[in-house]
């Protein structure tokens, strides 16, 4: 998500903590699989890192670089939490908030291949709820995950669903059922597949359409299937840190005049979790680019989550984003989106490059993918907000050029 959970293209989903936060895998056979550069060295970017820290005022600032599958690079510079001596480190858990959508659509392209979805299924066709609206139910799966099929942004209506009481009463495949349910009479605010819309309640109907197909829980599926195959274990779901530990870099809050507070753990340290499939996943800034650079291979390195020509319609342009005027923090100004990721042409890059953000309004995390170079780099911090959205902005090329532009 980001900075207000309302965001675009690579867009985190803005869930602004006031208006929306305030606001199968398949065997791995013979297949190379990624390594994080085991035999070779990895150079360190904490003196590249720490000077934007130091600029922008973050707590935590860490980055990694992937190169044909390798971590070639990776740092990390200040505290777990501001006020904090307790120093982070590079197996530290930072939250990634929308950066988790392409999982989701990576959890999509499995379904489709096992035949349990096709990216035209529609959702009432899945869903199967009595009453809901005829355009709402026409929506596909397709258009959910590229958020072109008229879902609206995080309107009040659907805030209130986020945040009730509720959640303390069901399991979170019962609880998105719910919000379905409740939200089922409205059509959707343009025609499916005309405009986007930056859409975190489509990724909810994603989600509930890959347990409907599937039988498990988004949270069981991702964690199966995406984190166990990769080896990101890091990797997991809600706040970073364990309750009554800092044991990692922890989010923080701001006021209306910018003091921060650091949220530890508890209801207050991340979005409502049934919002999962738009935007809950955390893990080290490591298994972050060892993501990342399962993406930039193009999905042929191992394991064999999805076939390459699967990955291919993922990371493909499906809408353009338009000239939006006066983008939020994390928001482009104009550029494309594809499934869970968005496509943009950087002043410093010579093509078009796969990227997204992603941010629960106390974190910010951005992803970056080459697939033509096979290169991948990650940047995480445990600060929301213009200081950190511009922190991140200016350590991007200086991470991705030197492996990026030869």
């Amino acid at each position: 998500m980001s900075d207000d959970l309302k965001t675009v293209a690579p867009g985190a989903a803005t869930l602004d903590r006031r208006t929306c936060l305030k606001a199968l895998a398949l065997g791995a056979a013979a297949l190379p699989r990624l390594s994080p550069g085991a035999g070779s060295p990895r150079a360190d970017l904490g003196t590249v890192l720490e000077p934007v820290r130091q600029k922008h005022r973050l707590p935590a600032l860490a980055g990694a670089v992937v190169q044909a599958g390798r971590i070639v690079s990776a740092g990390v510079s200040g505290v777990r939490a501001q006020g904090s001596p307790v120093r982070a480190t590079l197996t530290d858990r930072f939250h990634l908030g929308s950066d988790t959508k392409a999982m989701t659509a990576t959890l999509s392209g499995m379904a489709v291949e096992t035949g349990h979805l096709k990216w035209e299924s529609a959702v009432g066709e899945v869903l199967e709820v009595p009453g809901m609206n005829a355009q709402l139910a026409a929506v596909t799966l397709e258009q959910l995950l590229s958020h072109c099929g008229g879902i609206p942004s995080d309107t009040p209506e659907m805030l209130k669903l986020y945040f009730n009481t509720d959640a303390f009463e069901y399991n979170l495949t019962t609880l998105r059922a719910r919000m379905i349910e409740a939200w089922k009479a409205n059509a959707p605010v343009s025609a499916p597949g005309k405009a986007f819309h930056y859409a975190n309640f489509g990724y909810l109907l994603a989600g509930a359409m890959l347990e409907k197909s599937l039988g498990l829980s988004w949270e069981e599926l991702i964690t199966q299937r995406i984190f166990d195959p990769l080896k990101l274990t890091s990797a997991g779901l809600g706040a970073q840190a364990t309750p009554g530990r800092l044991d990692a870099p922890v989010g923080h809050q701001l006021d209306d005049k910018g003091n921060a507070t650091p949220m530890y753990w508890g209801a207050g340290a991340d979005i409502p979790p049934a919002l999962g499939p738009a935007g809950t996943a955390h893990m080290s800034v490591l298994d972050f680019a060892a993501w990342a650079g399962w993406n930039a291979g193009g999905g042929r390195r191992g394991p064999l989550l999805v076939k390459p020509g699967t990955l291919a319609r993922i990371h493909a342009r499906h809408v353009d984003t338009g000239r939006i005027p006066h983008p939020r923090p994390g928001v482009p100004a104009e550029g494309a989106y594809c499934m869970g990721w968005g496509l943009v042409k950087f002043p410093w890059s010579r093509t078009e490059l796969l990227t997204h953000n992603g941010s629960n309004s106390m974190n910010l995390a951005k992803i970056l993918v080459d697939t033509a170079r096979d290169v991948g780099v990650v940047l995480v911090t445990n600060f929301p907000g213009d200081r950190a959205e511009d922190a991140l902005n200016e350590a991007l090329p200086l991470l991705y050029r030197p492996y990026g532009t030869g």
